[in-house]
């Protein structure tokens, strides 16, 4: 019995390893030609593409990871993918390797898609060795940042572009423009975004663009963040040292690159101004936390396929820079907080410096100003056949119109938790007071206002912020938030607190509860009591007099009379037009 049942014994196995060698050999490879690639450079990856791409290449190749990280307003995920020729993958002991990490923003403008399909090949090509690994560069990307407006495709929106054939738009799943969204954080987007930037702590930033500005020669354009604003030897490196070398790098590689052409209905060759990045951007973000950045911003009219080519060879010319500059961008980044944290005062908003340009050799085309067939007005016409390189001034250098003192500390009450749940996203470090108590501070009273018009990004935002500063007894109480400004966040805390910086919480309608008077009087019943407290102020009926000689409306307004007694008198309101965020000197 034993040996008739050996032999099937035997032929069961022999099934079983035929079967198994049959399946091994079915199973299929990915082909990681992408997308773009398989459309002769005419279209786009899809954002299930995208992150299937992504998701066989880190299967295929241990140097690749992708990781769903936290949520969007349309419900999928954010993305990152992380490239080290290590495969480590934790950003603690990256950082403890003495390793640089370059972050690639893609798809904030999903419309804009040259760098979706551009850092999926550079990525494949240095996994598959037809680049060389980076040695001491770490490679992040979040491959499509705006998931919303990736899934919401078209292919008419982008009216001035130039290919693919379909793509995304530009506002998210809320119709919000995610590229001003990076203080305010009225998006998930925004949030999962810094939390991720939090997580890997980049040194040097890409984020990738489309212009729809002026027409000129060039495919590549670059908006570094502004030097002056960057300030120190960050700001010197940035553009003595990174620009340079990265406009270098691409003219060897036969790509011509130009700064971006900042002018609107006009033509380049009258001169135009660096574009100023201010902290709702995603540099202008970055540089809170003193990490080098730029925007690519490929011209709209080249073909599509031009484009994306570009784009990859720009961000391999910014990987060969970090990698030879590696050292110097650490220690520069490590001193640029030393150097704030000894400075007595910080700048929180800028102008143009009109004493100092910079010429640059440009390529653009003629113009001419012709008759309109539709409005029969002048309009501007560029002539592709009439190319020319003319000297054109070129206003890149910044100076300060306001700076502040930087306080020892802020103080802010509990209450306003939307404040506070920013910046504890944004890692601020703070304690809470541990008993009820009276400080002196320095509290500011808001003297006035502008407020835009037209919504903006889901706001109304508020502009020339003017301020009084007034020493004031305040009593706080325990659990009230106490926020040191020597800390590794002492940029983003002066640019979200001070009330007069131009992306500040105040002027982006944090406080706007503030704005409202929210007890009054009665005319009938003030007038008497109003008569009373000037009987027993002789120092107030003083300038109540005073003020009613001023030939101005004030004297024949009987209303505006009483509510200036009202409001100079310890029945207004203290809460009214006070910011309710105090600095410690």
């Amino acid at each position: 019995m034993s040996s008739q049942k050996q032999p099937m014994r035997l032929l069961l196995i022999l099934f079983i390893l035929v079967v198994s060698c049959k399946n091994l050999n079915d199973t299929p490879t990915y082909d990681f030609e992408t997308h773009f690639e398989k459309s002769k450079g005419l279209e786009t990856a899809t954002y299930k593409q995208t992150i299937d791409f992504y998701s066989h290449l880190a299967n295929a190749y241990s140097e690749i990871s992708i990781q769903a990280i936290g949520e969007t307003d349309s419900g999928e995920p954010l993305h990152v993918v992380t490239l080290n020729g290590n495969a480590v993958f934790d950003f603690s002991e990256i950082r403890k390797n003495n390793k640089r990490i370059l972050l690639i923003n893609n798809g904030i403008h999903p419309g804009e898609s040259d760098g979706i399909d551009a850092t999926m090949m550079l990525f494949r090509d240095i996994v598959e060795g037809k680049i060389e690994t980076p040695k001491q560069t770490v490679l992040v990307t979040i491959p499509i940042y705006n998931v919303g407006g990736s899934l919401n495709r078209n292919s008419t929106t982008r009216t001035n572009q130039n290919g693919p054939k379909s793509y995304g738009f530009r506002g998210n799943a809320r119709n919000y423009d995610l590229n001003r969204d990076f203080i305010k954080c009225d998006t998930k987007n925004a949030r999962t975004f810094a939390k991720i930037f939090h997580k890997i702590k980049p040194d040097v930033f890409i984020d990738n663009h489309v212009s729809n500005g002026a027409d000129y020669q060039y495919t590549l354009t670059h908006l570094f963040t502004q030097h002056n604003k960057l300030g120190g030897d960050l700001g010197h490196y940035i553009h003595t040292e990174m620009m340079p070398k990265l406009e270098e790098k691409l003219t060897q590689k036969k790509w011509d690159i130009t700064p971006y052409v900042n002018v609107f209905n006009s033509v380049p060759e009258k001169g135009f101004s660096q574009f100023m990045d201010y902290p709702r951007y995603s540099t202008g973000y970055a540089a809170l936390f003193n990490c080098l950045g730029m925007m690519v911003e490929t011209h709209m009219l080249k073909p599509y396929k031009q484009r994306v080519e570009g784009t990859y060879e720009l961000m391999k010319s910014m990987i060969e820079v970090t990698e030879e500059d590696g050292e110097i961008i650490s220690e520069i980044r490590k001193k640029a907080l030393v150097d704030i944290y000894n400075n007595k005062t910080y700048a929180l908003n800028w102008k143009i410096d009109t004493t100092k340009f910079s010429t640059l050799s440009f390529k653009g085309f003629e113009t001419d100003r012709l008759k309109s067939k539709i409005t029969n007005l002048e309009r501007l016409k560029y002539d592709t056949t009439k190319p020319f390189i003319k000297n054109v001034k070129y206003q890149n250098h910044f100076k300060s119109s306001l700076h502040i003192e930087i306080p020892t500390a802020y103080i802010i009450p509990r209450g306003w938790h939307n404040v506070i749940d920013l910046l504890k996203l944004n890692q601020v470090e703070m304690s809470t007071l541990k008993n009820d108590t009276i400080i002196s501070i320095e509290g500011y009273k808001i003297q006035s206002f502008e407020t835009r018009k037209n919504a903006y990004e889901g706001h109304y935002p508020h502009y020339n912020t003017m301020l009084k500063t007034d020493v004031l007894d305040i009593a706080f109480s325990k659990g009230d938030l106490i926020i040191y400004t020597k800390q590794n966040a002492i940029r983003y805390l002066l640019e979200t607190l001070e009330p007069n910086a131009p992306d500040s919480f105040f002027n982006w309608n944090f406080f706007d509860t503030i704005l409202q008077q929210k007890e009054g009087f009665s005319p009938y019943v003030w007038e008497d009591k109003a008569l009373e407290l000037l009987e027993n102020n002789p120092k107030l009926k003083e300038e109540f007099d005073l003020r009613k000689r001023d030939p101005s409306e004030f004297n024949n307004n009987w209303y505006a009379q009483l509510d200036w007694l009202f409001k100079n008198s310890e029945y207004y309101e203290k809460a009214h037009l006070l910011y309710p965020i105090y600095r410690i000197k």
